[in-house]
C-alpha cells in the first residue's frame, strides 16, 4: 500500500477582514445612536448646528450612521459578505465624500446642487467619509488568511506492463494464484487412543479370511 498526499488551501477560521468589518460596524451603530441623542427625531433634515466630536448632524445623517454600523455586524458574519460589506463603505462613502467636497464649496461644480445639504454635512464629515471609503476599499480586497490541510489517501501499488495495462495487487492475507485450489478437509482425532494402534486393530479385524477369537 502507499499513501498520497494532497495539500488543499483554505481559509482558515475567523479572518481578520471580518473583525476589521465588525469594528467599523460597531463604531457606526455607537456613532448613530449618540447622534439620536443628541438631536431626537426632529427636523430630520435641517441643518441646525449639532454637532458630535467636531462632526455635523441631523436625524437623516443619524441613520445614516445607525444603517451602516447594523450591515458591519450583521456582514461580519462570514468573509465573503464582509468583503461586500467593503465595497458598500467603499462605492457609498466614496460618493457621500464627493458630494460633501461639492456642498461645502471644495468642488465648485455641484450637478445636484438643488438638493442642498439634507446630511448636514462639513468639512470634518467630507474628510471622514472619505477615510471610511478607503478602509471599505481595504477590506474588500484585504488578502484571507490561509492554511494548508494535508489530506492523505492510501491507494493500492500497481504494477506496469506492457501496452499500459496494471496488475491488480493482492492485499491482505490472500496467496496469489491460490485462489481457487480446493482444499481437503483434516480429519479430527478425538478421544486418548494412539491412531495408528486404532487403524492396525480394525484392519486386521475386517481381512478376508482372519478369524478372531
Amino acid at each position: 500500500m502507499s499513501r498520497t498526499e494532497h495539500a488543499r488551501v483554505r481559509a482558515a477560521g475567523f479572518q481578520p477582514v471580518q473583525g476589521l468589518a465588525a469594528l467599523v460596524g460597531l463604531v457606526y451603530l455607537a456613532v448613530g445612536i449618540v447622534g439620536f441623542v443628541r438631536t431626537g427625531l426632529g427636523s430630520f433634515t435641517g441643518n441646525q448646528h449639532q454637532m458630535l466630536l467636531g462632526f455635523m448632524i441631523n436625524p437623516l445623517h443619524n441613520l445614516v450612521h445607525t444603517v451602516i454600523g447594523v450591515l458591519g455586524l450583521v456582514f461580519a458574519a462570514s468573509s465573503p459578505s464582509a468583503r461586500t460589506f467593503g465595497w458598500i463603505l467603499f462605492i457609498g462613502y466614496g460618493l457621500i465624500g464627493i458630494w460633501g467636497l461639492m456642498v461645502t464649496g471644495v468642488i465648485s461644480s455641484n450637478p445636484v446642487s438643488g438638493l442642498g445639504n439634507p446630511l448636514n454635512l462639513n468639512s470634518a464629515d467630507n474628510w471622514l467619509h472619505l477615510v471610511t471609503a478607503v478602509l471599505g476599499l481595504i477590506i474588500a480586497i484585504m488578502p484571507a488568511r490561509k492554511r494548508a490541510q494535508m489530506e492523505s489517501t492510501d491507494t493500492g501499488t500497481t504494477a506496469a506492463t506492457g501496452g499500459g495495462m496494471q496488475q491488480p495487487v493482492v492485499t491482505g492475507n490472500d496467496v496469489p494464484g491460490n485462489a481457487d485450489v480446493p482444499t481437503r478437509p483434516v480429519p479430527q482425532q478425538t478421544g486418548a487412543d494412539e491412531p495408528g494402534r486404532h487403524r492396525t486393530s480394525r484392519w486386521r479385524a475386517h481381512r478376508p479370511g482372519h478369524t478372531t477369537h
